[in-house]
């Protein structure tokens, strides 16, 4: 505090505070702002002002410590052998286990208000999954429901659900075994997230934005005949180039000891990086490469470090490079994968910035989707085409897509879809989006590009799905994803608005102030 005083004692002042506009001006000035002479005060109230501001200013930084806390767990949700499969239009039974299955939680607390993210190593969520859950994380944890996103990974090598649809229910959906399964799947999420609520502890987050280029691609192409291809073929001679862009954005939410000088002093790293997790198929049981991530960050930081992944908008990206002649679709391809965005990861840890303490805000918003024109014709077709094909092979493929297509939106009888876009932020660098279905990865960006905070994290097959959600321009080009698609075009655009808007209102500079939940 001496050698502090006599620095400052020996300095005159370069600005001063007021209120006066024409004083104002003068922080422009290369001259610094005439103020008294230190030398002609009391020594004794300059001690005393100064050592006010140093108490002030480290209690400031320990209030921040103390203000932010968080919270992580882990509970398995690996389902018994033989249950349906998720993912393909061909039935699959899991006849072994290549790693197991996640569920993984994140609870933040700052400001006396707490969150929770929730990933699982499954192909979705539905509607009925997320409110149970909700409904009894909120009775067991006093977190509010609008405060807890639950997203899943897309894994195709997971467990097939109950009540995803015609498709889900074809390829085993409704068996005893996926049905006992599903609805086990909100008390394993409460449990987990109680977990990650009792570990509570004093933490500081950080976030990076790091780069993994060549690692996750578009899967639509301009062909030489005119069309838009899907997935068509490495070292195709047909390809133009990709119909659409990538986006090889990692981005990163660490969190570790308020102390930590390292990274065996880790908490947990939040991923968000956007590729489909297809990389295993075959039918043994894979988180794919989340599960794999995982275990290339915990040789890093230590078993007790987690990791959770939070999955962009991949709906038209994933891991076939087209222009290399190698095998890119059994088991061994998730392990290549995570090590090298792994290596991403790593790097941008050099970048890591702690998030300055700030509120924790959450907001939902309800969007009407409209549902795709059909015919009469076309469900009658459908149903004919469903009873009769007994493969996906050849050309079946794209019938049996339009025809489970063509049964799901009449099934809902005109009514269009209502689904959830959620924020949660916090303070004015930090905020998480859940879409609800598999987004198109133009839409993603743009909801980056027009967010307010510094990281926005944008996470797809949260809370519910509806299925695949192209951009207006890709339902004019077809092919397997607009064909799929259960919403109309022009919905992924509305759920773009939705995202940038609540970021908006949920910004410090630029909202109106969240009234805190009751």
């Amino acid at each position: 505090m001496k050698a502090f005083l006599r620095v400052f004692k020996s300095r005159p002042f370069l600005c001063r505070v007021t209120s006066s506009p024409r004083a104002v001006s003068n922080l422009n000035m290369k001259t610094p702002v005439s103020s008294p002479n230190p030398a002609t005060v009391d020594p004794r109230r300059w001690k005393s002002l100064l050592t006010l501001l140093v108490l002030g200013w480290l209690a400031s930084l320990a209030g921040q410590a103390a203000g932010v806390r968080a919270g992580v767990a882990s509970v398995d949700i690996t389902p018994p052998l033989g249950i349906p499969m998720a993912g393909y239009y061909h039935a699959r039974g899991a006849d072994g286990v290549l790693d197991p299955l996640f569920c993984k939680a994140m609870v933040i607390e700052s400001g006396g208000e707490r969150a929770a993210l929730v990933m699982l190593d499954i192909i979705s969520v539905t509607r009925a999954i997320t409110d149970q859950a909700r409904a009894a994380i909120k009775q067991a944890t006093g977190i509010e429901g609008d405060h807890v996103m639950i997203s899943a990974t897309h894994a195709h090598t997971g467990p097939e659900l109950a009540n995803r649809g015609k498709r889900s229910s074809a390829m085993g959906g409704q068996s005893q075994l996926a049905v006992e399964y599903t609805e086990g799947l909100p008390a394993k999420i409460t449990e987990c997230v109680r977990r990650a609520n009792e570990r509570l502890q004093p933490a500081r987050l950080n976030t990076a934005q790091g780069r993994c280029e060549g690692l996750t691609f578009n899967r639509r192409y301009f062909m030489r005949d005119g069309t838009v291809g899907w997935n068509p073929g490495k070292l195709n001679p047909d390809i133009v180039l990709p119909a659409g862009p990538s986006d090889p954005e990692v981005g990163i939410l660490y969190v570790e000891q308020p102390d930590a000088s390292g990274p065996t002093q880790s908490i947990a790293t939040y991923v968000n990086f956007t590729m489909h997790p297809d990389t295993t198929g075959g039918s043994k049981l894979s988180a794919d490469w989340p599960g794999a991530l995982s275990r290339v960050l915990a040789g890093y930081h230590g078993t007790n470090h987690l990791t959770l992944v939070g999955n962009g908008t991949c709906g038209n990206l994933n891991h076939f490079d087209t222009s290399w002649r190698w095998p890119q679709g059994t088991g061994i391809e998730q392990h290549r994968i995570a090590t090298i965005l792994g290596a991403s990861v790593f790097q941008a840890y050099k970048d890591l910035k702690a998030i300055p303490a700030g509120s924790l805000r959450a907001k939902s918003e309800l969007v009407e989707l409209a549902l795709p024109e059909i015919t009469s014709a076309q469900v009658e077709e459908a149903k004919k085409m469903v009873a009769e094909t007994k493969d996906d092979s050849g050309g079946n493929f794209m019938k049996l897509v339009r025809s489970y297509r063509a049964l799901d939106v009449a099934g809902r009888e005109g009514k269009p879809h209502r689904v959830e876009v959620q924020v949660i932020a916090l303070g004015r660098d930090a905020a998480w989006v859940s879409l609800p279905g598999e987004v198109f990865v133009e839409l993603g960006l743009a909801i980056k590009k027009r967010s307010p905070f510094a990281h926005t994290f944008v996470v797809e097959l949260a809370n519910e799905n509806i299925g695949y959600i192209p951009d207006r321009r890709s339902y004019a080009e077809g092919n397997y994803e607009p064909e799929s698609a259960r919403c109309a075009a022009g919905s992924g655009e509305k759920l773009v608005e939705a995202a940038v808007g609540l970021l908006t209102q949920l910004h410090p500079d630029t909202g109106a102030p969240v009234a805190k939940a009751q």
